[in-house]
């Protein structure tokens, strides 16, 4: 007998969970705003809602130099939701409507920089990924966190598109809107929850650090060519940091990602096979292309001052930083060391479980390295503790992670100092 499909269905403790509902606007998509006129009004409307302000901007990595914001999304109670296309806009409206307001963004650091270039500056804030962060939480993506605590689905279909484009295709729009619509419900959630962990203070101080955040600056930044390890000679070398060096220099003038003009692989190439002539140059692996031909003066010009550049004037094959060494040659160089650096791991890792929170949110690796490698004299255990704190301070280290973790380092510190009994017969 054919069961109905009915009389087929699985036992209720094996039953698929329906997939949570798919997150939506609330008030529909409202439309771009691109005019003085408009974000005027909305900024009027802005600085009469109540709350914080929830606040994303996209931008087009991938397709452009620049990591200027192409649009902002804001949201506040009373206010309602703007799309607003910064480009050419006076933003001074804007500025003076979120003068003193709490903002809620999502990966703060993603777009503090961006903002800051159109006159945005939070005066607080609260950054939902960071709360996921000191909550546990194993996956701390936005999707994720909608879905964990509000039970709702995103989509996440358009994260990685070209925003620089326009106009902005409707799905687009809404995607972006959707990132904006429930923030604000989402901080109250996890600020309640911070608050039952006893962890609101360390999120403040979290916060409050983050509104000096500043992108790093990197030091010799054409050292980070994928494949560069390939080149073997200094001249290879010095061929790769003027190819990258011109490289730069053209996509900041058109506005475009580097690797739209020519690929690493093909400086690389290059760096390698040292041509000297356009035809040699164009017939290697990665030059084609219209970059790779219009072009070719510039980057034959690169190699060629490369291999005519002398010994004294050639790139070091490493930098050398000014904090310790890699921890995997810390045996040999410094034992006692090496000692503090595994006594510090597992005991911060212990912690880490202790507080539900990843260990490099509750110190950054590389203070700890710097502690552990070069430790104050003292070895008076208060004296101590107050030195490592200190030292902390001075990296960076907030006050929560100073009292968490400053034990522990000083413990490790001590411990280190005492050798291991030789193994018996």
């Amino acid at each position: 007998m054919t069961e109905s499909p009915a009389s087929s269905q699985a036992p209720d403790d094996e039953t698929v969970a329906a997939p949570a509902p798919l997150l939506t606007l609330r008030d529909g998509l409202t439309p771009v705003i691109d005019t003085d006129e408009a974000l005027a009004a909305y900024a009027a409307q802005l600085a009469v809602g109540t709350g914080p302000v929830a606040i994303d901007a996209e931008r087009a990595s991938g397709y452009r130099y620049s990591a200027r914001a192409y649009l902002v999304q804001l949201r506040r109670e009373g206010a309602g939701t703007a799309l607003v296309d910064p480009i050419g806009l006076d933003m001074a409206p804007l500025v003076a409507a979120l003068e003193g307001t709490e903002w809620i963004l999502h990966a703060a650091t993603q777009d503090l920089a961006c903002l800051a270039e159109l006159g945005l500056h939070p005066a607080s804030l609260f950054d939902t990924e960071l709360a996921g962060r000191l909550l546990g939480y194993p996956r701390v993506g936005l999707a994720t966190l909608v879905e964990e605590l509000l039970g709702q689905r995103m989509r996440k279909e358009h994260s990685a598109a070209d925003w620089s484009r326009r106009p902005l295709p409707e799905s687009w729009l809404e995607y972006a809107a959707l990132d904006v619509e429930v923030l604000v419900e989402l901080r109250a959630l996890m600020a309640t929850a911070l608050d039952d962990a006893g962890k609101s203070d360390w999120a403040h101080q979290e916060f409050e650090h983050l509104l000096g955040f500043k992108p790093t600056v990197r030091v010799d930044p054409w050292r980070r060519t994928s494949q560069m390890h390939r080149v073997r000679s200094r001249h290879g070398l010095a061929a790769v940091k003027l190819l990258w060096e011109a490289r730069n220099e053209i996509a900041a003038e058109r506005d475009v990602t580097p690797g739209k003009i020519i690929p690493d692989s093909a400086i690389v190439e290059a760096a390698i096979a040292m041509p000297q002539d356009r035809a040699a140059l164009l017939a290697l692996k990665g030059f084609h292309g219209r970059g790779a031909e219009r072009y070719s003066t510039r980057w034959i010009a690169a190699i060629r001052e490369a291999a005519a550049l002398p010994e004294a004037e050639l790139p070091p094959r490493t930098l050398r930083g000014d904090g310790p060494p890699v921890p995997r040659a810390w045996a040999e160089k410094d034992p006692v060391a090496a000692r503090r650096l595994t006594i510090a791991r597992d005991a911060i890792a212990g912690l880490g479980e202790q507080v539900h929170m990843p260990v490099e949110q509750l110190l950054t690796p590389d203070f700890l390295r710097r502690v552990l490698w070069t430790p104050p004299r003292t070895r008076q255990p208060e004296e101590l503790l107050a030195a490592v704190g200190e030292q902390l301070s001075a990296y960076g280290a907030r006050p929560w992670q100073i009292e968490l973790t400053g034990p522990v380092l000083r413990d490790a510190i001590i411990a280190g100092d005492v050798a291991p009994p030789e193994p018996t017969a």
